[in-house]
C-alpha cells in the first residue's frame, strides 16, 4: 500500500505559477507509477498526467503541454508537477495517484491508490 500526501496549492493570477508536491510513504520499495487528475466543481475528476516507475516515460493530456511539467524524485519518495502560466480554467482539486507497476496510466479507474487532493484557484 502506498500513501499520498498533496501540497503546494493555492491561490494565483492567470498567468502565475504552483508547483505541487506528492509525498509517497508505505510499501515504496516496489516499482509504481504516479500521475495527476484535477476535478472542477460539477465536473468528472479528469486525468492531467502521468509519470511511469523510473520516471523517463511521460504522458499529458494536451490543454497543459508546454505548461505543465512533472517530476519525480526517487530517493525521497516524492512527484512534482510545476504548473507554469497558469489560466482560470486551470482552476481545481488536484489530487495525486499511484498504481504499482512499471507503465504509465491515463485512466482513473487504473490508479488504486489517492491522496486527498489540494486545491488550485486561478483568478483572471
Amino acid at each position: 500500500q502506498v500513501q499520498l500526501v498533496e501540497s503546494g496549492g493555492g491561490l494565483v493570477q492567470a498567468g502565475g505559477s504552483l508547483r505541487l508536491s506528492c509525498a509517497a510513504s508505505g510499501r515504496t520499495n516496489s516499482a509504481y507509477s504516479m500521475g495527476w487528475f484535477r476535478q472542477a466543481p460539477g465536473k468528472e475528476r479528469d486525468f492531467v498526467v502521468a509519470i511511469n516507475w523510473n520516471g523517463l516515460n511521460t504522458y499529458y493530456v494536451d490543454s497543459v503541454k508546454g505548461r505543465f511539467t512533472i517530476s519525480r524524485q526517487g530517493t525521497k519518495n516524492t512527484m512534482y508537477l510545476q504548473m507554469n502560466s497558469l489560466k482560470p480554467e486551470d482552476t481545481a482539486v488536484y489530487y495525486c495517484a499511484a498504481k504499482y507497476g512499471i507503465r504509465v496510466w491515463h485512466e482513473r479507474n487504473d490508479y488504486d491508490y489517492w491522496g486527498q487532493g489540494t486545491q488550485v484557484t486561478v483568478s483572471s
